[in-house]
């Protein structure tokens, strides 16, 4: 049951996920999405990654940020991502803005200059409001997420294996780094995981 593994609290983390599934017993975990889209960006000269901190994003961000050769930067809200990474365009460098699909709304004003100007824009967005959700406040925005990007001019490839996240980050950055677009990665909360508080 691909994407419908099981998951139990870790003891003594409030809300914290960890999934257990066959592929987790037998050594070949899903659960290293992130350190292959690290290389993803890393083989794809990705310099800059901006993102609003998620426990989504969580490892990625640590590989990130220990990487000598990107320059993690965390920001206050999303849309100085999207400005932050035009700049790093302009001055001869590749991107990544790492985020929660909640965050997609306040980058829509700043997406019409992207569209505007065709600056290459790679977004990975972390997905909540689906799959267990507990939040009631995620689910509205997470239903917008695709229509508002799509209306803004952002393509958006949505992701629900976690052994397909990398290989769907390196078509996303080919197609945003070559034809000048924005190019959105939405990330499923069925492999993020879903938050439970007690």
């Amino acid at each position: 049951m691909k994407g419908n593994t099981p998951m139990t609290r870790r003891q003594g983390t409030r809300g914290e996920l960890v999934r257990s599934s066959a592929a987790d017993r037998t050594g070949t975990s899903t659960a290293d999405w992130p350190d292959r889209v690290h290389a993803v960006l890393s083989a794809c000269d990705v310099r800059q990654v901006p993102y609003v901190p998620d426990s989504g994003h969580a490892r990625l961000i640590e590989l990130c940020r220990a990487d000598r050769n990107m320059r993690a930067v965390p920001l206050t809200t999303e849309e100085e991502g999207v400005a932050m990474l035009a700049g790093a365009w302009l001055g001869g460098e590749r991107g990544a803005l790492l985020m929660q699909s909640s965050g997609a709304g306040n980058c829509i004003n700043m997406l019409g200059t992207i569209a505007e100007c065709r600056f290459p824009l790679l977004m990975l967005v972390t997905m909540r409001g689906q799959w267990g959700e507990f939040n009631p406040w995620q689910v509205p925005m997470s239903q917008a997420t695709v229509p508002a990007l799509t209306a803004i001019g952002v393509v958006t490839q949505p992701v629900d294996e976690a052994e397909r996240v990398a290989e769907t980050v390196e078509a996303a950055a080919r197609l945003a780094f070559n034809t000048g677009r924005a190019v959105a990665v939405l990330i499923s909360q069925r492999i993020v995981g879903a938050k439970q508080f007690k």
